[in-house]
């Protein structure tokens, strides 16, 4: 099976063309009455409705249940190498806009839909890239995108990565591999908000840790100060060492991950953040504890315990539009033990990173844990990721990140 050199055309079935004509990304096979299922995967297709009218440009996988990504909705433009190069430099021109590049700093570079490259993830740590391929389509042009990442970014190494998950979706094979085999053997060392952060790309989660939630971190900090603490689903220590450097009195991390603290315990080290603040002494003022989020916060209460502030960064709780149910029910239960933990005054930072999780079915479901705790919640700032994590209007999923900081009566 080879390529061919014009695009195929393939049709979609009667009145299944509104959404691409307002520009998303995403073709799955069942609104397509071809399916292009004996192509080969990077086949470059013209989408057609179903009178055959010209729709968009995009690549086919017919491995993968969302069959074609789109890429061009003109249709003078050619999809290939030089696309490719142009869509990562317009990219990195756009995290520009806001300022010059600090070298010594993490940040997305490449935000998959959001700068019009489904399926492709980069990240910058320092002098290294964390590069995450979703699309099995894109591997036609694997070997082209990263030598253009490596040459653009001045990149001393290069983590390329296709998860399990992904590659089960996708029909392809998983990949977990240093770009042209240059290795960086120790976990790789980056600035952020004054501190300085350790990311393992080889065997860390996504492209090694979280850009996202970093100018949360500062935000949540500022209400932080002089209070205790309880950090759930704190990773590598995210939200509790931002509010620790800025005068947390005393922070209590939480993870299922006995790595992810290990990571977080050398971070405190690291940044002398095991030291009293006033006099230097060692003391206690920040420690982990490993175990799920449900159980220790059902634990912590029962045994009597109670915080200032509360911060709940969990994971993705719903990865399909079938699941927001359950999703909002579990948001329900975490924030309501949270709640529970809280005095009255008290600051809550609860966060979301399902994308099929609206901000309005987020924020009603906090109204809902306001009534049944007969408690006031009272939103002091409604967030969302930093700006190197835009979100593509025409991609309502890309605007997946809800933090909500609350003071709690």
């Amino acid at each position: 099976m080879t390529y061919s050199d014009t695009p195929v055309p393939l049709r979609l079935k009667p009145s299944r063309q509104f959404p691409f004509l307002a520009r998303h990304p995403w073709v799955h096979a069942h609104a397509l009455a071809e399916t292009g299922h004996n192509l080969k995967s990077g086949q470059v297709v013209d989408l057609l409705d179903f009178d055959g009218n010209w729709v968009a440009r995009g690549v086919v996988n017919p491995g993968s249940r969302l069959r074609v990504r789109l890429y061009a909705f003109d249709a003078n433009i050619e999809i290939g190498e030089q696309h490719w190069r142009s869509r990562i430099d317009a990219a990195i021109a756009r995290r520009r806009l806001t300022g010059p590049v600090d070298p010594q700093a993490g940040e997305r570079i490449v935000f998959s839909e959001s700068d019009l490259l489904s399926g492709l993830i980069v990240d910058r740590y320092a002098d290294c890239l964390g590069v995450q391929f979703t699309a099995g389509a894109l591997l036609r042009w694997q070997q082209p995108i990263l030598e253009h990442l490596k040459s653009a970014l001045s990149a001393r190494a290069i983590m390329v990565r296709v998860d399990e998950k992904t590659a089960k979706h996708e029909g392809i094979e998983p990949q977990n591999e240093w770009f042209e085999g240059v290795e960086q053997q120790e976990p790789v060392l980056y600035s952020e908000n004054g501190l300085q952060l350790a990311v393992d790309l080889h065997a860390g989660q996504k492209t090694g840790g979280y850009l996202d939630q970093r100018l949360n971190h500062l935000a949540a900090a500022q209400y932080l100060k002089g209070r205790s603490v309880l950090d759930v689903c704190c990773y590598n220590g995210g939200f509790g060492l931002v509010a620790l450097k800025q005068g947390a009195k005393s922070v209590l991390g939480i993870d299922s991950s006995q790595a992810a603290l290990d990571q977080a315990q050398k971070a405190v080290t690291r940044n002398g953040l095991d030291q009293d603040s006033e006099n230097g002494d060692s003391g206690s003022r920040i420690s982990f504890t490993q175990g799920d989020c449900f159980d220790e916060l059902k634990r912590l209460a029962d045994e009597g315990h109670r915080f200032d502030a509360v911060i709940l960064d969990p994971p993705r709780f719903a990865g399909s539009r079938h699941q927001v149910d359950t999703a909002l029910r579990a948001y329900r239960r975490l924030n309501s033990l949270a709640v529970d933990l809280l005095s009255p005054g008290g600051i809550l930072v609860t966060c979301s990173c399902s994308g099929r999780v609206s901000r309005s079915e987020f924020l009603n479901m906090l109204l809902d844990v306001g009534r049944r705790k007969r408690r006031d919640l009272i939103v002091l700032e409604n967030r969302g990721p930093a700006p190197d994590h835009p979100c593509a209007i025409s991609c309502p999923e890309s605007d997946y990140l809800k933090c909500i900081i609350a003071e709690v009566q």
